[in-house]
């Protein structure tokens, strides 16, 4: 959603770069291409007339000018800047003092508020909470229908007296809903509300309502990212008519201008709480403002991705991983290498957990037409082995890979393929996991040329004559090697030719021939 932006701040900060001092038109040139940019991106105008002001008047201060690369200094400023705008830090959940705690979910219809519901339902549980679902968007059809598969899907429970379509008090479905919440141990409470296409009077009453006759601890209104400044005329809305606490928004994965992401939390004075960024029930996330506003200026997103890696993977088969690899490149076979590849898999998305990293922007193109089911084909080839090939490799041979392909429905080469990458990731994972260093690294352990190999060579062509060997068991087995050619030479072998089992690579000519052939 922020590739246009981020595309072309970088393009402006990339102008800045190599200069030691920035002058007043430097900067202003550098406003206006912000300026530009966050306007093709749908900002709202107030948002970014207040955004540049800031920008300018902490650009041309002492803060940059006694700065050592004021380039540098530019991109802090718009990114603590950018941070401001998004909300400043992060707003949790805040959770009644005695349960159940109500979370009210508001906004349009088609804004995704059902969807949510599941989404945060599931999140909610994965804290430790036992939260439940109510269904009181009673007009739309089949809207408890469907949130009944959305609650049963995110594995929580959910509370729907009335079949919808028309039919039943919404109001009097939310007052009931607390007191079998209460019965049922259950502390969170998620309401479903209807929504309309537009903002109307009898939206706003209903929702009125249900708030007063719930008093839910946080109202979150629901907005499709996707929709432009409408989104923020919406909020405006609602915040006079109804009054919310939160803002949390859908569909961050689409590909329109993230304009009203940025503009909501200014316009507003509400925090952004949550993100929803994909079709999946896990596809849910609190919102950082920090973090967004890296990923909007490239800077990548580490620590949701260290967030995904430490619910994902188990610290003791980490420990036990590394002890492995620690052994030597053997003790590291496929089967880990699939349960690895799967782990991996379970943190969602290659491309998304790519574009978390710092500097990815540049390879927008190649992570957008990274090939999903790759994973997948390389998972059947891997199950398609038997216990003994995974283990073992090295046995698999032509028959054995036509076999492993016929089974996977692959070509024999990308079996070929697989094992032979397999071998490369095991040797680097095996040397990094002793403290080796990667190798092919310049100015490593492991890299040809660099280092003690140079050193090598250069002995080697200095070295003059024949060297004895430096150890004394070998030195002796030399020289012993020397006395049997000469006993050999007087007892009829004038050439010291090797006889029956000496070495070949020790053979030297006696002293005649060395002086016959000079």
């Amino acid at each position: 959603m922020f590739d246009t932006l981020s595309d072309r701040l970088a393009s402006t900060f990339k102008n800045l770069r190599g200069k030691g001092r920035l002058s007043e038109a430097d900067i202003d040139a550098t406003a206006r291409e912000i300026r530009i940019a966050l306007l093709e991106a749908d900002v709202a105008l107030p948002v970014v007339r207040a955004f540049i002001k800031q920008v300018k008047e902490r650009a041309t201060g002492s803060e940059v000018s006694q700065a050592l690369n004021p380039a540098q200094q530019v991109i802090k400023i718009v990114n603590e800047e950018l941070i401001g705008i998004l909300g400043g830090e992060t707003r949790r959940l805040r959770l009644a003092k005695t349960p159940p705690t109500v979370i009210m979910l508001a906004g349009l219809q088609g804004a995704g508020k059902t969807t949510l519901a599941g989404k945060l339902g599931r999140w909610l549980k994965g804290q430790g909470h036992a939260p439940m679902l109510v269904a009181c968007d009673l007009q739309r059809p089949n809207a408890v229908n469907q949130l009944s598969v959305v609650a049963e899907r995110a594995g929580v429970a959910i509370f729907a007296p009335e079949p919808g379509n028309g039919v039943g008090d919404p109001v009097q479905v939310a007052k009931d809903s607390i007191e079998y919440a209460r019965g049922k141990q259950h502390d969170v409470v998620i309401v479903d509300t209807a929504g309309r296409l537009g903002i109307d009077q009898e939206l706003m009453q209903q929702a009125a309502d249900i708030r007063d006759a719930v008093s839910p601890d946080e109202v979150l209104f629901v907005v499709d990212a996707m929709i432009g400044q409408d989104a923020v005329n919406t909020a405006e809305a609602f915040r006079d008519g109804v009054g919310f606490d939160g803002v949390v928004l859908s569909k961050l994965d689409g590909d329109a201008r993230g304009g009203a992401a940025l503009s909501i939390a200014h316009v507003t004075g509400k925090q952004i709480m949550f993100a929803s960024n994909g079709e999946k029930l896990d596809d849910f996330d609190a919102f950082h403002p920090d973090r967004m506003a890296s990923r909007i200026l490239g800077m990548g997103d580490m620590l949701s991705l260290i967030e995904k890696a430490e619910q994902t993977f188990s610290q003791a088969e980490a420990e036990k991983m590394a002890a492995k690899l620690a052994k030597g490149p053997k003790e590291f076979t496929l089967d880990d290498f699939l349960a690895q590849m799967e782990q991996v898999r379970k943190m969602g998305s290659i491309s998304k957990l790519l574009g978390m990293l710092p500097g990815m922007g540049q390879m927008k193109d190649q992570i957008n037409n990274l090939d999903e089911r790759e994973v997948d084909r390389t998972a059947a080839i891997i199950k398609s082995m038997t216990p003994a090939e995974r283990q073992e490799p090295t046995i698999i041979n032509g028959s054995r890979r036509a076999r492993i392909a016929k089974g996977s429905g692959v070509d024999v080469s990308a079996v070929k393929g697989l094992v032979e990458r397999f071998f490369d990731a095991r040797k680097m994972m095996s040397k990094m996991a002793q403290g080796g260093g990667m190798p092919g690294m310049p100015g490593m352990p492991g890299m040809p040329g660099m280092g003690g190999g140079a050193r090598k060579k250069k002995q080697v062509k200095q070295a003059k004559g024949k060297r004895k060997s430096g150890n004394p068991m070998k030195r002796k087995a030399e020289e012993e090697a020397a006395a049997a050619r000469r006993e050999a030479a007087q007892a009829g072998n004038p050439l010291g030719l090797p006889q029956g089992g000496q070495d070949p690579q020790n053979f030297e000519l006696p002293e005649e021939f060395k002086k016959f052939m000079g």
